[in-house]
């Protein structure tokens, strides 16, 4: 549609002065003919009228419409869990039924499209290529994934084709779905005959010379009242075996091993229950437990200037960890005694004004011990910038700001996991010095202040200090606040807070050995199915930081197989990715040329399995028609996939119709500006070419 800013009612006019313009041009005598003169008036009526009709601002106006198809998603639940406890020519008829529905779907007018757990938008996923070989299961994300990806589309409903068993993320019968879902069950409700190892409980570290226990629960079904062997092993030697009755009305037992923690390093035990004669599979009947063992447990002396709520805090999320053993010290109420040993200190409010403390500082320094400073209101902040901490306070008077944490991605350190970077944007503003601060050379930042919703890239909580004494600042005495907060939402668990303290003292107890080349886990252990990182730090002679430096790593697993690296340490601190690996204890060898001088380091990482699809066989076809039931559906089986259809045509979902004007100015098309050109050079040649200018 052409039309016009301004009254059509000028469009006369336009024509009127075209006309005029013409007549006035053309209407003396010419030494051509009469009818080359009626030509050429012509075609400069034309352009006149057109550039005046130009001025009306004229405009195109059009309408695009869009028809768009219902459309049905085939969420595919591809985990291992659905091909392993669904009998065969059940799911051949699913498979078989599911490439008949989307065929008949088509036929009738709809969109089908097919997710599965392990599709992405760069890989989506096919019938004809599916294969049920996802290590986990995730129903609620395979749900609200296609719930997102389709906002805003024609989506008529989804059908969830899967077992019910969910064993990561929260169970999709607590999540709101606004389409409707016909769930197709697969697996089978009938529990197989099995021995199975539900769970190993451990702890991570153990002290070399001291008794440590393993328990790990059995699972059974079917062999009830009989009894069960389970060993111990290491490597390819039994520990220890335990005969384990399986009393009848149950379906668990336990046993309990107790070991003898060996020299320090990393271990690796396998608890592993010996088939026996009908048994369903043997893939869950092991299990793996990575211990390290450590010379002995860290001592941590925390002293404060006085009582405070900040020293419960930490001292809470001291104990929660066995590792470590802790010292209270207090001027006056709790003195520290001269004999004391610690291997790390924190520091709260000390130095302190007035001189409080003082003497605590001082036996620290002279020990040369690793020290957690906190600053707060009784702090002397000119004491604390003669510590060498790697930071300078320069306050403005007593004036506070009032921050949360908020993780510096390029501190390479340790790693902050997405929970608990949203957890700490969860935390109160704590009160923290109003100045500038000036880190020192090799200092870095690990928490920056957000104020408010503003981030900054002022530190909150910095390493620094020489490398034979590491030293860091925590710039608040209100992380009481934050423990507290985080376990009054989080069940009483406070996990952030604790990891981080916790992660700040192994720092600052760690290679003291002056390592010019440090390349480390970024994580205690690894999962078959995660991305396997290193982190590596180099440092010049006088240890400060240098970048992009080349770094060969080989890789070697239980069998002497190698693998081999190289990489970069980059300034954005991002890791080197091996990506996943299979389940066993690596040993890595790394070695950089750094101011011409080899350097190499060594060390262990860890990598576990866990056979979660292999764990429950039992379906759960109550949480498929619960999901059903709620949007409006039912449940259905794979020999109702014809009938699945059906309803889903009865249903009668309609096309979408949408409508899309487009405005475009008649100015701004190009091709007129040379339609009007041609034009004018059409009649200017005439006229030459008849003896006229």
């Amino acid at each position: 549609m052409l039309t016009t800013q301004y009254s059509a009612w000028f469009i006369p006019l336009c024509l009127l002065v075209g006309a005029g313009y013409a007549g006035l041009q053309y209407s003396a005598k010419a030494p051509w003919s009469k009818q080359l003169n009626f030509a050429l008036a012509a075609l400069r009526f034309a352009v006149v009228s057109f550039l005046c009709y130009l001025l009306l601002a004229p405009f195109i106006k059009t309408t695009t419409t869009r028809t768009e198809q219902p459309t049905v998603v085939l969420a595919v639940d591809n985990s291992q869990s659905v091909e392993l406890f669904t009998p065969k020519p059940v799911l051949n008829q699913a498979t078989a039924g599911l490439a008949r529905l989307a065929e008949t779907l088509r036929g009738r007018g709809f969109s089908v499209e097919t997710r599965s757990l392990t599709s992405t938008a760069a890989r989506p996923a096919r019938l004809d290529s599916l294969r049920f070989s996802a290590a986990t299961t995730d129903l609620d994300q395979l749900l609200a994934g296609t719930r997102d990806a389709y906002d805003g589309r024609n989506l008529a409903g989804v059908v969830l084709v899967s077992d019910g068993l969910a064993n990561q993320g929260r169970s999709p019968a607590y999540s709101e779905f606004s389409f409707p879902i016909y769930s197709v069950a697969l697996g089978d409700t009938v529990p197989k005959k099995d021995l199975l190892l539900t769970g190993l409980t451990y702890n991570r570290v153990a002290f070399s010379g001291n008794k440590f226990p393993i328990e790990a629960e059995l699972g059974f079904e079917g062999y009830a009242g009989g009894t069960a062997t389970v060993e111990l092993r290491e490597g390819r030697r039994v520990l220890d075996s335990r005969r384990v009755a399986l009393p009848a009305g149950r379906h668990r037992a336990r046993v309990a091993f107790q070991l003898t923690a060996p020299a320090p390093g990393k271990r690796r035990y396998e608890v592993r229950v010996v088939p026996q004669p009908g048994e369903f599979t043997e893939l869950n009947n092991q299990r793996t437990a990575f211990i390290e063992i450590v010379k002995g447990k860290l001592r941590v002396l925390l002293a404060g200037a006085a009582p405070h709520p900040d020293l419960k805090a930490l001292r809470a999320a001291i104990l929660a960890n066995d590792n470590f053993d802790l010292t209270l010290a207090l001027p006056g109420v709790a003195p520290l005694k001269a004999d004391a040993d610690f291997d790390v200190a924190i520091l709260h409010q000390l130095p302190a004004q007035g001189g409080l403390g003082n003497e605590i500082v001082a036996q620290v320094k002279a020990r040369r011990t690793p020290a957690l400073y906190v600053i707060g209101a009784q702090s002397d902040l000119g004491s604390y910038n003669q510590q060498g901490a790697g930071l300078t306070i320069q306050a403005r008077g007593a004036q506070t700001d009032e921050v949360t944490p908020l993780p510096n991605p390029g501190f390479a350190r340790f790693a902050t996991d997405e929970e608990s970077a949203r957890r700490f944007a969860q935390y109160p503003p704590a009160p923290v010095p109003f100045g500038d601060y000036r880190l020192g050379a090799g200092a870095e930042a690990a928490l920056w202040q957000q104020v408010g919703r503003v981030a900054t890239q002022k530190p909150l909580l910095v390493f620094g200090g020489p490398q034979e004494r590491r030293q860091a600042t925590l710039l608040t005495d209100g992380s009481w606040q934050w423990r507290l907060s985080e376990a009054v939402e989080h069940d009483d668990r406070p996990e952030a807070y604790d990891r981080l303290i916790i992660r700040t003292l192994q720092l600052l107890t760690q290679n003291a050995n002056k390592k010019r080349l440090d390349v480390y886990p970024t994580q205690d252990a690894f999962g078959t199915q995660d991305d396997v990182t290193l982190g590596a730090e180099t440092y010049n002679a006088v240890f400060e930081r240098l970048y992009n430096q080349k770094v060969d790593l080989v890789l070697t697993d239980a069998k002497q197989q190698t693998r081999r690296f190289s990489f970069s340490n980059a300034e954005d601190g991002s890791p080197l990715h091996l990506g996943p690996l299979p389940e066993g204890l690596y040993r890595y060898q790394a070695r950089a040329t750094l101011g011409g001088q080899l350097q190499q380091d060594a060390g262990e990482l860890l990598v576990q399995a866990q056979p979660l699809e292999a764990l429950e066989s039992k379906a759960d076809h109550n949480l498929l028609a619960q999901l059903s039931r709620r949007s409006g559906s039912r449940l259905y089986y794979p020999a109702q996939l014809d009938q699945l259809a059906q309803d889903i045509q009865k249903a009668n979902y309609k096309p979408v119709i949408t409508a899309e004007e487009d405005l475009k100015d008649l100015i701004n098309l190009k091709w007129i500006f040379f339609v009007l050109l041609a034009f004018l050079t059409v009649e200017w040649a005439l006229r030459k070419y008849s003896g006229s200018v």
